[in-house]
């Protein structure tokens, strides 16, 4: 029990120094990629088919406002930008039948299919000129069955800076694997949305700092650009 307690101790302080570090952030632009998690019209745009359960976080949270300011200064100071749409072709064969849960609704619902507006990026989070699309995406994990990896090894990036959707669901689930493959890993809270305000709050809390710096646009825009 004693071991116990002092391994959560540790556990408490290392997430409690993460926070207090945020400030002193400082990021070289070159070694440095924004990894944009499917901003996508299901989710970004009105008439998608996921909008509605993301809206109310996205407006509390301004997530494409700040999407939008942090990938364009991003982007001037030299860092690498890396879009991360998810995407599957007619009846969504990549999904097994005998799915469940978060899955199997993506294949009963017929969402991102290749071709579909709902599955291109929103107006706001379009790619630019030098800008990089990853390929893949069929799950949860930016990693899983995606060139991600390889894209930003190639690119000698050391440093992954997150948002996108859902913060509890993909951004989660790329904030960790980035973090097990030895990436410095940063999470922006105001570039996220998940389905409900608690969940978002939730995973800001309880997992971004276990997994990664948890962050803002403003203090990474101050980073690349000191």
């Amino acid at each position: 029990m004693v071991c116990c307690s002092s391994h959560n101790v540790q556990i408490t302080e290392s997430m409690s120094n993460e926070e207090e570090n945020k400030s002193e952030i400082s990021l070289k632009a070159e070694e440095t990629a924004l990894v944009l998690i499917e901003f996508q019209n299901e989710f970004t745009t009105a008439g998608g088919a996921l909008h509605e359960a993301v809206k109310e976080c996205m407006e509390k949270t301004g997530t494409l406002e700040n999407s939008k300011k942090v990938m364009d200064a991003a982007r001037s100071a030299g860092c690498k930008i890396i879009h991360l749409p998810i995407a599957f072709e007619e009846g969504h064969l990549e999904i097994s039948n005998n799915s469940y849960g978060i899955l199997a609704g993506v294949k009963e619902g017929g969402i991102f299919k290749v071709g579909t507006s709902g599955a291109e990026f929103c107006e706001t989070m379009k790619p630019a000129e030098g800008d990089i699309v990853a390929k893949g995406k069929n799950g949860l994990c930016g990693f899983a069955s995606t060139n991600l990896d390889f894209l930003l090894r190639q690119n000698k990036i050391t440093n992954v800076v997150l948002g996108g959707f859902l913060t509890n669901c993909c951004v989660e689930s790329t904030m960790r694997t980035a973090y097990e493959k030895g990436y410095k890993v940063y999470t922006m809270k105001d570039c996220c949305a998940a389905t409900s305000v608690e969940g978002q709050e939730a995973a800001y809390e309880h997992t971004f700092g276990m997994f990664s710096i948890p962050t803002t646009s403003d203090e990474i825009i101050s980073a690349v650009t000191k």
